[in-house]
């Protein structure tokens, strides 16, 4: 029993959302297909309005100039509009205002329509004047918001487009991070055993220093002085060890040694 009333439940179920979709079909469909009529109704009114421009000069002339520039305005300020409202949530007040902007035009257009049926051209002509500037303000209100709103959109996308390509430089910069790295310091490695040592390691002591460790020459001996002195050793090569002292250094007299006088001959 429970089975037979589930049943019943899917099914009623299902015939309510097959009437749903039903519904929602013939809607669209109406809407696609006065859309349609709509659109051929305007492009045969607008031819229309071309032919007699061209073929009645005149008032009649006149009049279809001015309800084709009005509903040529009108319209493409209408589809600019609805073109940039999904994007952008800021001009539900700019529809507004054109809404209220289409209900003068629809008058004007109205008031123009009736005038194609007056038979007096006389009063057609004096009436030209006032129709034309109302026309001129509608179309020229019209125009400045269209104009404004595809300023905003452009300058929107230049936007989009500048903050898209600062992400896409960051992007590009964090892929070749290789290119931001320094190069390495080359190593310094110790020197060897047999490497020279630094710079002055082996060098010379200065002349000052050497006279300094050059002892003074005493009074010399008779034994002393039948010599003839001995030159200085030459200084071992830079870096060579020095196996013996210098003979030099063995003439050097210790402080506590007092020289050797010679004899008094008297």
């Amino acid at each position: 029993m429970e089975a037979i009333w589930i049943l019943l439940l899917l099914f009623v179920l299902i015939m309510l959302l097959g009437v749903y979709a039903a519904v929602r079909t013939v809607r669209a469909a109406k809407r696609g297909i006065d859309r349609t009529v709509h659109q051929a109704r305007r492009t045969v009114e607008e031819t229309r309005l071309r032919a007699r421009q061209l073929a009645q000069p005149g008032a009649a002339g006149d009049l279809a100039q001015l309800r084709l520039s009005l509903r040529g305005s009108m319209r493409a300020t209408e589809q600019a509009l609805q073109a940039a409202a999904p994007q952008d949530r800021s001009l539900s007040e700019s529809l507004g205002l054109f809404q209220r902007l289409s209900a003068h035009g629809q008058d004007l257009d109205a008031d123009l329509k009736r005038l194609e049926q007056e038979p007096d051209k006389a009063r057609i002509a004096a009436l030209l004047p006032e129709l034309r500037q109302r026309t001129q303000r509608i179309t020229h209100s019209a125009d400045s918001l269209r104009w404004a709103v595809q300023e905003r959109t452009q300058r929107l996308a230049h936007d989009d487009l500048d903050s898209l390509g600062r992400e896409i430089e960051l992007e590009t910069g964090a892929l070749r991070h290789w290119t931001a790295a320094e190069p390495e310091a080359p190593r310094t490695e110790a020197p060897g055993p047999g490497a020279p040592g630094p710079a002055g390691a082996g060098a010379r002591p200065a002349p000052e220093a050497e006279a300094r460790l050059t002892p003074e020459p005493g009074p010399r001996t008779g034994s002393e002085a039948g010599r003839e002195p001995e030159s200085p050793p030459s200084p071992p090569a830079l870096g060579a060890t020095p196996t013996e002292p210098p003979t030099w250094q063995n003439s050097w007299q210790k402080p506590w040694q007092e020289p050797t006088r010679p004899e008094n001959p008297a």
